[in-house]
């Protein structure tokens, strides 16, 4: 399986390059990356998508959400399946994936992670069990290079949870300035960032006479290569559609 890395000179660009390399059934062919000098990689590296010119199956992308228009148009104008893995993207932005998934295979996820991706099931069980006698709150914690606040991945499992419910609740993004006691229907959201934290995510359901946490925590960032590698073997071959690492996890 031929890949391109988009953002390959990125942190998870340079994670995904060095496991790749030790895979006999993956070769990155070339990387797209803004800075094309800041590594040394042994592929051939590009500062735009229009300069490409290896053959490629499957596009891995891990650099910014303001790079999707050239990313979708790229996958659409070479038939190329597309594994989208960055966050941060609008609703209008998240429609356009999905509108372009009509035309080629496409998967997108906020996480990689098949602990995390494991986790929403989880969750989502527990809010129906749980929700009418218990407060539900979402902690996330990231390094303090992350651009986005909250996370992809907390905005999944609040969307989990309320799915699960009906869409009743509304969420509650750090509560500063607030004055009035907490809502029923409320679901908080609060992101710290600082250091070298990889990841962490906790749920709290927080009860009259008990608690109960679920809790993923991402020790390395190969957790992610390792999950985007596995999404785009899935992805390739598939058939036009948009995918998710649900459909990855239960085939």
């Amino acid at each position: 399986m031929k890949v391109l890395l988009h953002g390959c000179n990125g942190r998870m660009g340079q994670t995904l390059t060095k496991i790749i390399s030790e895979l006999n059934d993956v070769d990155v062919v070339c990387g797209v990356d803004k800075d094309i000098n800041r590594c040394n990689n042994p592929y051939p590296v590009y500062d735009s998508l229009d300069k490409v010119k290896e053959d490629v199956d499957v596009l891995i992308d891990f650099s910014n959400h303001v790079c999707l228009d050239s990313i979708l148009e790229y996958g659409k104008k070479n038939n190329v399946a597309l594994v989208i893995c960055t966050t941060g993207f609008s609703p209008e932005e998240k429609q356009k994936i999905v509108e372009a998934s009509k035309e080629i295979p496409v998967l997108h996820s906020a996480n990689m992670s098949l602990g995390v991706n494991l986790i929403l099931s989880l969750v989502s069980q527990a809010a129906k069990v749980l929700y009418e006698n218990f407060d539900i709150e979402i902690v996330e914690k990231h390094h303090n290079q992350k651009l986005d606040s909250p996370s992809g991945t907390a905005l999944m499992i609040a969307d989990a949870i309320n799915n699960a419910l009906n869409n009743v609740l509304e969420y509650n993004y750090g509560r500063h300035s607030k004055t009035q006691k907490r809502q029923k229907a409320e679901l908080g959201i609060h992101a710290v960032r600082g250091g070298s934290i990889v990841g962490e995510h906790d749920v709290l359901f927080a009860g009259p006479f008990e608690n109960i946490e679920i809790k993923h925590t991402a020790l390395s960032r190969d957790v992610f290569a390792y999950g985007a590698i596995r999404a785009a073997k899935y992805l390739y071959g598939k058939p036009k559609g948009f995918y998710t690492m649900g459909d990855v996890i239960s085939e």
